[in-house]
């Protein structure tokens, strides 16, 4: 059957409360062929999520209401082994306070500070520097990443070759592992795969139906603010997390977002994700969607990535179009119009110009 993790808002709520109703789902989760797994609770932020096996999300629901009453505020599907990565268990902790009533209590946040580096496309990267310097350098930056990730207490979630997502359960840990890394990785290395990192902190279910989907989302925008010159991008959040001591000695290598300068990030990546597909989406209409005149647009694109919203929703669509032709395996002409471009002979020059090959080059390097 699948799994659902849910969020219940309850502003309010203590753990207690939580252990309780857990007993109440469990008494009558065989009459709805569930069975409920286990349940985190964060009194602080008046959050808690429930991780259940169900036949569907409006079972577990129906569940919940009958049971105690707590409609959760949204379910999404997971798998088990994502949130064991996330999260380090799937089940009660084995140390759970036992009260007086024979109920299991634990104060267990769901709340996760992730970690997340991005590099160029292994495929370019052996293009240009050969195939035996890039796997060794490859090598060498995953021995790094696991090394300090082991040593600071992370946990590894995905490495797709290119990204890489950690999760940690405080803010300092992270930032530590951060900074390890930066330290063990020389600036050379770095800057022959594009290592960047961005931190973001956040609950498994949100916005997305990907669990920590938002979190993820959003560092990987703060990956494209870093640029190559090695400071590590931290969301808001984060950056309240750190202390005041943390933060005055890695003031030259952190970049940190205001709560303002996120919303205008997100929201302009937002327009970038909606619209990189129509050919008819200029810098004009990019200006009209976000309401900002070309002088404002073209001040914020400079100061968050050193180019202009032309170069920015260009090498958008380039990047876009890379992903097409590695997911799928799509021609070249079909590739060029699914992207955005108008013209096969100009969207090849382009990526040429940014990628260091050729498309059809790039394609052939998948198989």
């Amino acid at each position: 059957m699948p799994i659902y993790m849910d969020i219940h808002n309850v502003p309010g709520v203590e753990a207690l409360d939580l252990a309780e109703a857990h007993r109440k789902d469990m008494l009558i989760q065989d009459s709805y062929h569930c069975k409920c797994m286990t349940y985190w609770v964060d009194e602080a932020r008046g959050v808690a999520f429930c991780l259940i096996e169900a036949p569907d999300k409006s079972v577990v629901e129906e569940m919940h209401k009958n049971a105690h009453g707590f409609i959760p505020n949204k379910i999404i599907e997971v798998k088990n082994e994502v949130v064991e990565s996330f999260l380090g268990r799937i089940h009660d902790p084995e140390d759970a306070e036992i009260s007086y009533n024979g109920l299991k209590v634990f104060r267990d946040t769901a709340f996760r500070i992730l970690l997340v580096t991005d590099s160029i496309d292994p495929v370019l990267l052996r293009h240009s520097h050969g195939v035996g310097n890039a796997n060794d350098l490859l090598k060498k930056l995953n021995i790094i990443l696991r090394k300090e990730l082991l040593f600071h207490a992370g946990r590894e979630v995905e490495h797709t070759g290119s990204e890489f997502i950690a999760s940690f359960s405080s803010a300092s840990k992270a930032i530590l592992c951060a900074l390890a890394i930066q330290k063990n990785l020389s600036g050379p290395d770095r800057k022959l795969t594009g290592f960047k990192m961005g931190i973001t902190a956040g609950n498994p279910v949100a916005k997305s139906d990907r669990l920590f989907g938002d979190s993820i989302q959003l560092a990987r925008y703060l990956c494209t603010v870093a640029h190559n010159n090695g400071r590590i991008v931290v969301s808001s959040v984060v950056n309240e997390l750190l202390t005041a001591d943390q933060f005055a000695r890695g003031r030259k290598t952190f970049i940190a977002f205001l709560p303002q300068d996120e919303i205008v990030l997100q929201a302009l990546f937002r327009k970038l994700e909606e619209n990189w597909q129509n050919p008819d989406f200029t810098v004009s209409a990019f200006c009209r969607s976000m309401s900002m005149s070309q002088s404002q647009l073209y001040r914020k694109t400079v100061a968050l990535w050193n180019l202009s919203p032309n170069l920015l929703l260009k090498e958008f669509r380039l990047n876009k179009a890379r992903e097409l032709l590695k997911g799928h395996f799509n021609n070249i002409s079909q590739t060029t119009f699914d992207s955005g471009f108008t013209s096969p002979s100009y969207f090849t020059k382009c990526f040429k110009k940014k990628f260091g090959l050729l498309p059809a080059v790039y394609l052939h390097s998948l198989k």
